[in-house]
């Protein structure tokens, strides 16, 4: 039942994302009013769908901390990038979370290399350094596979998409969020555990993650 659950949960996070109006590729609409009287000096999170499950499963975690959930289910990291403005910079946070490219690997716009996809997090890092916004790199999470995209294998795109994000972040002295280290099983994905789908977390999996970045944030802040 749990995993009936978690997957049609999964689905409709999913479907949301192509919600916003027909002409708005990057889904600037779906926060466009809510920015307005987003609270500012808080930490912004962009995302997928991981992302935005989280600050809607646990709330709580974002609202306690300030912190502000700002992910769109189903994007990659060229929507991200364009959509940075507004949902990040605007906000004037001190420090952004960026957890990108399962979508890339999962060729939801079609396909894009790796080193393309590192490009597109590069900008979103280097946008953020010019107008004082710290910045945490998240690892992207293990999925051995992806339900809408069964013929792909994506376990081993997304240990090679993590060393090169955890390249530069080291480069750059930026602190680097394993959660693929914390959560893969023995096959380089998701245990039922900690995503009944293989890709969504379960709040289990969320509450790993929180420690994992609560204690980013706050070594990043100090710096």
């Amino acid at each position: 039942m749990n995993k009936i659950l978690f997957s049609v949960l999964a689905i409709m996070i999913f479907n949301c994302g192509f919600g916003q109006k027909s002409n708005d590729w990057a889904n600037f609409s779906k926060y466009e009013e809510v920015n307005k009287t987003a609270q500012r000096n808080g930490v912004v999170f962009i995302g997928n769908s991981i992302t935005e499950g989280w600050a809607s499963r646990h709330p709580d975690f974002f609202v306690n901390n300030n912190y502000i959930g700002r992910g769109i289910s189903g994007q990659v990291s060229s929507q991200m990038l364009v959509r940075f403005r507004q949902d990040v910079i605007n906000l004037k946070p001190k420090a952004v979370v960026i957890l990108v490219g399962t979508n890339d690997i999962a060729q939801n716009n079609g396909y894009i290399s790796l080193p393309n996809v590192m490009q597109n997090i590069i900008s979103m890092c280097e946008l953020a350094k010019a107008h004082k916004i710290k910045v945490i790199l998240c690892s992207v999470l293990p999925a051995y596979e992806f339900g809408w995209r069964k013929e792909l294998k994506p376990a081993d795109e997304i240990i090679k998409l993590n060393k090169l994000i955890k390249t530069y972040a080291i480069a750059n002295k930026i602190i680097y969020v394993d959660f693929h280290a914390a959560l893969r099983d023995e096959r380089n994905g998701l245990p039922e555990k900690y995503a009944a789908d293989g890709v969504h977390p379960t709040i289990e999996a969320y509450f790993i993650m929180e420690k994992l970045v609560s204690s980013a944030i706050a070594k990043t802040i100090k710096k």
